[in-house]
């Protein structure tokens, strides 16, 4: 019994000691017990220099001999899984998820996208499929700041605000990555780095110039916020910065991203960002000397192929050591190590998902969550909610009422089923109500001459419901469109097209009441529309569920809590030139005219006020916190969901914010009664950009603090010093 014991006890000192473990393992990078680095690392050293290159390309071959099977690094989720053959749950477009300013829901949302992810690539890995899609490293958030509405990808992000882009996101990587103290849930990746906004027809040779002020204040924030809170990847962008590729700035990658940082994940380059260096930066005579300086500067992969196919060539003539070639394979098996692609699949906690993950009831309720939380009621005269009792014909009608695929966004996949405006209205009024439908036009085009034949079949309707807007068919990523209004992906104008406006007109003659249903992924401007129609919901892409969201709001099973995380300009002739990164009169930090709808800004049936309950104090140091209380009182006869802002007047300067979000909570509170925000707000967080001091410093002076439902609403105020 003794030796019986003594051989346990032998045991299992061999498993937590290096010397036993090398024996049971054929490769030291196989034993779980080392760290990912030390595995990584000794992986690497076992590679022949042809293996390396070839393991930098998005698309990566097996090296049998090791047993590592193929990888492609290339997947997305930008608001579900996309882009697979799978059928998953579709979350709002990005920028609706943003205009819901639940950063609860959205990492949720994550959790629930990583456990989606984890379904489809166990499944894929059981059938001995890796092909593109059906990885874990997810090339998301997309983080950059929507800074001018004519911006196609913008609806991709989480809107103008570095703070609130910065906190979404932080919650969103969270989620996604999960919280298990060794392994990756999915692995999370900040795009695009850094200072990139459009236009899309000139990425691939526009070279960015900005103040260090507005790198910081603007650009930078979110991105920083990311590195700190350990999000596994980033992607370095097409454009160049102060005449350098992103993908090789000096500034962005070295000094800043790994030094000042300290970032020690892994860098993409976006998809033939390494070929731009020397086909339209030029920057580079060819690929060996644009590879070897991309890998010089920690990038790490390069989605394409040709550019780091050079590296060979590059380290023959002296261009790159195969050591610095290391630097970046150790960061890349360190990232797959600890998604625990190389490890027994009792060892790792997600290997275990399968495809009844998939499509489940809480991720789908969820998605109707986050779709009501989303729509902004824009205006409303008091038609809506629509009382139902009454009604006897409905009419809904307009290019966006019953197209399934436009809610979906871009970088989307695909769900079981589909609701549509149309869907959602006819399930809510059943059989009892007659409904006319029709698209009658397109999103754009030349207006009729008459819109008689529709308006003789919608003047006897109750009430009239248009669903318009425009398309992620013609807004988005380097498309080839190029009509009025639109061109590359990105708008020539912000103005809702002509032929929808003129349609709203003729309906409005009808003397019925007239709802305007938008959907969009950017700021619309619509002068006509506010100043006459009835009452306009900004839709968004909402997702799977955006037709029995509309049908919840309009009808008022759900009270309208979504808030603009953009400026809803009033004309083109507000905003500054598109090519333009400086941030003066740019979004609501900064912009001196009036806005169409302001920062922020959502109706609700009911209706809130606020209250001081403790303000803050006179003066605080640059290490204290600013603590105060505000109470917030639902004044209105329906239950709903406020969202509190919090924003700072820094001290009189031409260069700081006009007003800046340092906080937000949404909260839920029943008719009539009053809850308590109690707001934190560190002042390191207050620092700015000082050229005098050639860094970022907490500017001494007279601030005011403004608590309300949106940016332009200061409900309550008060001022502090900080000295």
């Amino acid at each position: 019994m003794k030796k019986r014991f003594f051989w346990i006890f032998v045991s299992v000192l061999c498993l937590t000691w290096a010397g036993c473990k090398k024996t049971s393992y054929e490769y030291v990078f196989q034993n779980p017990a080392l760290s990912f680095e030390e595995r990584a690392a000794d992986l690497v050293s076992r590679l022949t220099l042809d293996e390396k290159i070839e393991q930098m390309l998005n698309k990566t071959p097996a090296i049998e001999r090791l047993g590592i099977p193929e990888y492609d690094w290339w997947n997305e989720c930008l608001h579900g899984i996309g882009r697979t053959e799978y059928k998953v749950t579709v979350f709002p477009q990005a920028i609706g998820m943003a205009a819901g300013w639940d950063a609860n829901a959205i990492k949720l949302m994550g959790d629930y996208t990583a456990e989606e992810g984890r379904a489809i690539y166990n499944t894929a890995q059981a059938k001995g499929d890796y092909r593109i899609y059906h990885g874990l490293t997810y090339w998301t958030p997309n983080i950059n700041i929507f800074r001018d509405p004519r911006w196609g990808r913008g609806q991709e992000t989480y809107g103008e605000d570095p703070f609130l882009t910065a906190t979404l996101a932080r919650n969103f990587v969270s989620g996604l990555q999960g919280n298990d103290p060794h392994y990756l849930k999915a692995a999370g990746c900040a795009k695009h780095y850094a200072v990139h906004s459009g236009p899309e027809f000139n990425r691939h040779e526009f070279d960015i110039q900005v103040s260090n002020y507005d790198l910081w204040d603007t650009y930078l924030p979110a991105f920083k916020e990311l590195a700190a809170n350990h999000v596994a990847g980033f992607m370095c962008a097409y454009n160049a910065f102060e005449g350098q590729p992103c993908c090789g700035s000096d500034k962005l990658m070295i000094q800043i991203l790994r030094e000042d940082w300290g970032y020690n994940g892994y860098v993409t380059s976006d998809c033939g960002a390494i070929e731009d260096f020397y086909r339209n930066h030029k920057t580079h005579p060819d690929a060996p000397t644009a590879a070897a300086d991309a890998v010089i500067h920690g990038t790490d992969v390069d989605c394409g192929r040709e550019a780091y196919m050079g590296l060979k060539q590059a380290v023959a003539d002296g261009l790159i050591t195969e050591k610095q070639i290391d630097a970046s394979l150790i960061r890349l098996f360190t990232t797959r190590l600890k998604l625990g692609m190389f490890d027994p699949a009792e060892k790792v906690p997600y290997s275990k998902i399968d495809s009844t993950a998939l499509e489940r009831p809480a991720h789908k309720d969820l998605s109707l969550k986050m779709a009501q939380q989303s729509m902004v009621l824009l205006k409303n005269d008091g038609t809506l909610p629509i009382q139902k009792s009454s009604l006897k014909k409905v009419a809904v009608i307009g290019p966006n009422v019953n197209d399934p695929e436009v809610q979906l966004g871009n970088y989307n996949g695909f769900p079981t089923r589909i609701i549509t405006p149309l869907d959602g209205i006819k399930e809510e009024l059943g059989d009892n109500v007659e409904i006319y439908t029709d698209a009658v036009i397109g999103y754009f085009g030349d207006t009729p001459k008459s819109f008689a034949s529709t308006i003789e079949k919608v003047k006897d309707a109750d009430v009239i419901i248009y669903v318009g807007g425009i398309s992620p068919r013609i807004e988005g990523e380097e498309m080839d469109v190029n009509i009025k209004g639109f061109y590359r992906g990105d708008r020539t104008s912000i103005l809702l097209p002509q032929v929808q406006t003129d349609l709203m007109k003729a309906l409005k003659k009808t003397g019925k009441p007239v709802v305007f249903v938008m959907m969009t992924g950017s700021a619309i401007a619509t002068p006509w529309e506010s100043d006459n129609v009835n009452a306009i919901l900004n839709a968004w892409y909402g997702g799977e569920f955006a037709g029995k969201a509309i049908a919840d709001i309009l009808f008022g099973n759900y009270n309208p809590s979504g808030r603009l995380p953009v400026t809803f300009y009033a004309n083109d002739s507000d905003l500054p030139d598109f090519q333009d990164y400086d941030m003066s009169n740019r979004t609501y930090k900064y912009f001196k005219g009036k806005a169409l709808y302001p920062f922020g800004y959502g109706l609700s049936y009911t209706n809130f006020t606020y209250a001081w309950d403790n303000q803050p104090k006179a003066q605080y140091t640059h290490t204290a916190n600013i603590e105060c209380t505000v109470k917030v009182t639902n004044a209105g006869k329906t239950n709903g969901d406020e969202v509190a802002q919090v924003y700072i007047k820094y001290p009189a300067d031409a260069g700081y914010p006009l007003k800046e979000l340092r906080y937000f909570e949404r909260k839920t509170i029943a008719q009539g009664q009053t809850d308590e925000v109690k707001i934190s707000i560190p002042v390191p967080q207050l620092v700015k950009w000082s050229e005098a001091d050639g860094k970022m410093v907490v500017p001494h002076g007279t601030y005011t603090i403004f608590v309300g439902g949106n940016s332009a609403d200061e409900a309550v105020s008060a001022t502090f010093e900080i000295k």
